[in-house]
């Protein structure tokens, strides 16, 4: 039986039809489209960056690598933060929909999962997958 002490709170972001969620204090922001920059890089999961409050932001197409190559771009962003060692930079996500707030426990990944998938949510019949970004990136630099 799942406590109240065992919740943590996480963002639920959308990707196409499907759910993923980020821990939410890792999470600073949902923000509209901008003006992205586009340019020549050998980085798969970077679709370009974002000038944000007068800083460059990488902006990361997470769906290509959570849902396939033939996944489309979100419509928002989700900036998040995301480390490189010892340090720390905001990303932006991009997602294709509105985010939710919610208070769930967690539990631990089960199958052949992605190594950045760290956990799964239930809400209903529905299973959402625990992403963590500094694996998400990591297994990208391995590629």
């Amino acid at each position: 039986m799942t406590t109240v002490s065992d919740e943590k709170s996480f963002v639920l972001f959308p990707l196409g039809n499907k759910r993923f969620a980020l821990h939410a204090e890792t999470v600073s922001e949902l923000a509209i489209p901008d003006r992205l920059q586009q340019f020549p890089h050998c980085s798969p999961l970077q679709a370009g960056v974002l000038v944000r409050r007068g800083k460059i932001m990488p902006v990361c197409d997470a769906a290509k690598a959570l849902l396939g190559p033939e996944a489309k771009p979100g419509k928002f962003y989700l900036i998040a933060n995301r480390r490189f060692g010892s340090r720390q930079e905001k990303t932006a996500i991009s997602v294709s929909g509105e985010c939710e707030l919610a208070s769930l426990a967690p539990v631990a990944p089960t199958g052949k999962l992605p190594k950045y998938i760290t956990g799964l949510l239930t809400i209903g019949s529905e299973i959402i997958e625990i992403v963590d970004l500094e694996k998400l990136f990591s297994t990208e630099d391995a590629a």
